[in-house]
């Protein structure tokens, strides 16, 4: 495979959305630039059975990397899953089965092909890390432990807070940065790539692999995708855009970000020209009404991820039903066979609510409609004789219940 050395492609690859490049963003320049061909990798942990838009900056950078001809691996943390990566949290993650893993990675590989090109020339290696991690003897985790002081973990901000707090700091924690930074020997990497609060993580790696394999691991870390109050997007912060999110549900929830999201939005999750994302962010400051930046921001995002003729569909279903306050043009139908149920019931059946309890909050919250009335009674009886009754739920959601 041929390497490219385009000097402009590089610097965009080191520059959009990088937060930091270690040990420096011109030492890989330098690497790159050579024509050696690196191998370079990034790890999700399975820790749900979905990825999200957060996921993708990381895989964005990655096909960058692809498209140069380097060899690219997505590593499935199917070890240190199990563990639980306490980055960021304030309390203990809770630990999950091998089969929880599995069941929760099932799909990633056709999530992430969304972006990743895993077949053709330089397809990118899916693996796994128990593979590696799950043979180690107690010896070998002494090993890799007598790399690290108890100082270099508490440095940690989150432990550092726990401890603060008198919250408990659990040993199996500190044996996550380790397991992380030895993928980074099992593969022999050359760079490791990941959002910037997997730095300490990332560097642990840097660690081992100067001490182990005598050679120096690259460290890229990207800048994270977050909502108005510096939180990033994650399935355990929540506000996620999930890679499989129907169209209409993906424009929707862009459409209901804060605006001063739009333009970190379109850096990390479009392939939007640096010049043009400028020109919005300069149109939005000159009285631009943002809303029309971030209708344009929610059609190309899925667009990237479904199609055009899917992105505009989406773009007049929310028009119609936001704007113009009109139905949307197809909407699912829920049949119920001459049968009775109350609206709590309905709410379960239509999907729109996990449980009877988290629906009997939906209606205390006012968020069900039946026609144009909010309900209030979760004990409302719904029996369709002859015509059809139309259910909604917040603003997107709706539902047409048949006799």
């Amino acid at each position: 495979m041929n390497v490219i050395t385009d000097e402009h492609k590089i610097d965009r690859l080191l520059t959009r959305g990088v937060a930091a490049v270690y040990p420096t963003a011109e030492k890989l320049r330098e690497q790159l630039m050579s024509g050696r061909r690196l191998r370079i990798y990034h790890g999700v942990d399975p820790t749900a059975p979905y990825l999200h838009i957060g996921h993708a900056v990381q895989f964005r950078k990655l096909r960058e990397f692809q498209n140069l001809g380097h060899e690219v691996i997505l590593l499935l943390g199917s070890f240190t899953a199990m563990i639980g990566d306490p980055t960021d949290k304030l309390a203990t993650r809770k630990q999950l089965t091998k089969q929880e893993v599995l069941n929760n990675a099932a799909t990633y590989k056709k999530q992430a092909s969304k972006i990743l090109k895993f077949s053709g020339d330089n397809a990118v290696k899916l693996m796994f890390n128990d593979k590696w991690l799950a043979k180690m003897t107690f010896a070998n985790v002494v090993d890799l432990a007598s790399h690290f002081t108890v100082q270099q973990m508490m440095e940690r901000d989150m432990f550092a807070k726990r401890e603060a707090e008198q919250k408990p700091i659990y040993l199996h924690e500190f044996f996550y940065p380790l397991m992380q930074g030895y993928d980074s020997v099992a593969m022999d990497v050359d760079v490791e790539l990941g959002g910037n609060d997997q730095t300490f993580n990332m560097l642990a790696g840097r660690t081992l692999m100067r001490e182990m394999k005598q050679k120096e691991k690259f460290v890229v870390a990207t800048s994270l995708l977050t909502n108005s109050e510096g939180k990033k997007m994650s399935k355990s912060e929540g506000g996620i855009i999930g890679l499989t999110d129907a169209p209409e549900d993906m424009f929707g929830k862009i459409m209901a970000m804060d605006d001063s999201m739009i333009v970190p939005y379109f850096t990390l999750a479009t392939d939007l020209e640096d010049e043009e994302i400028a020109a919005v962010e300069s149109a939005i400051a000159g009285g631009m009404n943002p809303r029309d930046a971030k209708m344009r921001l929610a059609e190309t995002v899925v667009e990237t991820y479904h199609n055009k003729s899917k992105a505009k569909a989406a773009k007049k279903h929310f028009l119609q039903v936001f704007s113009n306050k009109e139905m949307p043009d197809v909407i699912p139908e829920l049949q119920l066979s001459g049968r009775t149920l109350t609206i709590v019931e309905v709410l379960v059946e239509a999907g729109f609510a996990p449980s009877k309890g988290e629906a009997k909050r939906l209606i205390e919250q006012g968020g069900v409609k039946i026609g144009s009335g909010v309900v209030g009674d979760p004990m409302l009886q719904v029996s369709p004789r002859t015509d059809e009754v139309i259910v909604q739920k917040g603003k997107r959601f709706f539902v047409k219940l048949l006799p």
